[in-house]
């Protein structure tokens, strides 16, 4: 009787710690139809502009206890006293205009609800409502952005939405 090796886990080499590697394979690339998680990578893209997705990473579990749990009609009722608390937190990127950017982005994504039902069915209209299948060869092939995450990029931020640029778009 023959015997079949187990198929090797290929991952992006990128992908090499504890803390990304159960990210890699369970969270990046797999389609988001959730509202809240819609929300949490809103937050935690924004908080990683300009740094590296490890540092996030290290620190989502109290950005989620933070933010109640990622949910944007709390988030979005915050005012200057809960601000300067979560300025105050070391465990979560203390950087006034990020927090302040969840804090309006909160109230921008209700927005986008009451106009589209769903964040979920507003974003995914810029890919034509299914996953884009890239087939880049190597990793230093992959875009930084592309037309969509542009036009995604735009109308986020005709919509009031800060820190959603191009390649945070591209991520989400």
């Amino acid at each position: 009787m023959a015997t079949s090796k187990p198929i090797a886990q290929v991952r992006c080499t990128w992908a090499a710690n504890e803390l990304n590697i159960p990210y890699h394979d369970e969270e990046w690339g797999v389609p988001v139809h959730n509202e809240r998680k819609w929300f949490e990578f809103l937050i935690l893209e924004g908080a990683q502009a300009g740094l590296s997705w490890d540092t996030i990473l290290k620190k989502r579990a109290r950005y989620c206890e933070v933010f109640d749990a990622f949910d944007p009609a709390k988030v979005a009722r915050y005012d200057e006293k809960k601000v300067l608390q979560l300025l105050r937190d070391a465990g979560i990127i203390r950087n006034r205009p990020k927090v302040a950017a969840a804090i309006t982005n909160a109230r921008a994504f209700l927005e986008v609800q009451k106009e589209f039902g769903t964040f979920d069915a507003y974003v995914w209209r810029f890919v034509g409502g299914k996953p884009k299948q890239n087939a880049w060869k190597a990793h230093g092939r992959l875009p930084a952005k592309t037309a969509e995450s542009d036009a995604l990029s735009k109308d986020l931020q005709k919509r009031g939405f800060r820190f959603v640029g191009s390649t945070i778009c591209y991520a989400l």
